[in-house]
């Protein structure tokens, strides 16, 4: 009974799913619509390139002159400063321990020389002469001893008094020499030699206060002076007295150790009154770009919006294509050639680090 019939009836019901899922398979999925439609190109014939918002200064990453434990971050994350304000400090109180002890032997070094340039003192003559005298008086003093004792018989002195009577001469003699070569010592004042020794002193001693004093200012780290009044494209920015920085960001914190390595960037400025977006053109499509090239960006997630550009500069050196991580090493078999624009942003708010999809119409 299984055989004739119960087994037929399972082939048939095993055929009949197997058929089923065939034709399922062979169906054609339905179109998916994404939640956002990517940017389209307005134009026929284009150049297309992932774009990234910039200020018109680029991002300028602000580190520390020198390594210490931050005390005092005078910013936060949209504050606007302008050239030249504070933007966080470092503990100082080692520098200003060391300038107080530098300020000491500076003031000694000045003294040193003041003394040096006031030789000879007026109220010390007084001195100087009497010591003269007293040497004069020695001598006669000697003098008339000797006198006296040669003056006596040979039987009432010895040979040896005379003989020391007569040195004690020679002896307040060489001390009158002496005192007045002394004299004639002090009234010439101090050499010159002295003089420039000790102003050599004072001049070390007042670099090593200054050299204190500029270290100090640099544990205050400012926004950035800027220098130029046209970008690299030598068009003309805005007065330079008047530019503000925006804060971008801030990646530092009261209380922590930072070092004065390259590329260490603890606050982001950028002047965000303009904005750039800096385009990566793939190395095939160099050829055909021109920089008199027209185009429009369009932020990813709003491709209804277009911003227009205006042709800045280009960067001529092709390099890597990077990955969004910004990471050296992350990088794809593509080389690119970065082209900056300028946006006409028509009122609009565009954030620097916004992706852009640029389009840019490469004509006939």
């Amino acid at each position: 009974m299984f055989t004739r019939y119960v087994l037929p009836v399972v082939a048939v019901a095993t055929l009949t799913f197997a058929a089923l899922q065939v034709v399922r398979a062979q169906q054609k999925p339905e179109p998916v619509t994404p939640p956002i439609e990517p940017g389209k190109s307005p134009f026929v014939k284009q150049l297309a390139g992932a774009g990234i918002v910039e200020p018109e200064t680029e991002n300028i990453a602000v580190g520390s002159f020198t390594p210490g434990v931050v005390d005092k971050v005078l910013v936060k994350v949209g504050h606007k400063v302008r050239p030249g304000d504070p933007l966080f400090q470092l503990d100082d109180r080692a520098l200003r321990a060391e300038l107080r002890v530098r300020k000491a032997l500076l003031t000694s070094a000045e003294q040193s020389l003041a003394k040096l340039r006031q030789t000879p003192r007026a109220d010390e003559r007084p001195t100087q002469e009497a010591k003269v005298r007293e040497a004069e008086v020695g001598v006669q003093n000697s003098t008339q001893q000797y006198n006296r004792t040669k003056a006596l018989p040979t039987g009432a002195r010895s040979e040896e008094e005379l003989v020391n009577r007569e040195m004690g001469v020679e002896l307040a003699k060489a001390t009158l020499a002496r005192v007045r070569a002394e004299f004639k010592l002090w009234e010439a004042g101090a050499w010159q030699a002295d003089k420039d020794i000790a102003e050599a002193a004072v001049t070390q001693a007042r670099a090593q206060v200054e050299q204190t004093e500029t270290e100090l200012t640099r544990l205050t780290v400012p926004a950035p002076q800027l220098r130029w009044k046209t970008n690299p494209a030598g068009q003309p920015l805005p007065d330079t007295d008047g530019v503000e920085f925006e804060v971008l960001q801030v990646n530092v914190r009261p209380g922590e150790y930072v070092n004065a390595a390259a590329g260490n960037a603890l606050v982001v400025l950028g002047a965000v009154g303009r904005m750039h977006v800096r385009v990566d053109l793939d190395e095939n499509d160099i050829a055909r770009f021109r920089p008199d090239l027209t185009g429009v960006a369009k932020p990813r997630g709003n491709p209804d919006v277009s911003f227009p550009l205006t042709f800045v500069r280009l960067e001529p050196y092709v390099i890597p294509k990077k990955s969004l991580t910004g990471s050296n090493t992350e990088r794809v078999d593509t080389r690119v050639l970065q082209v900056i624009y300028a946006v006409d942003m028509q009122g609009r708010r565009m954030y620097v680090g916004q992706q852009m999809d640029v389009f840019l119409n490469a004509g006939p």
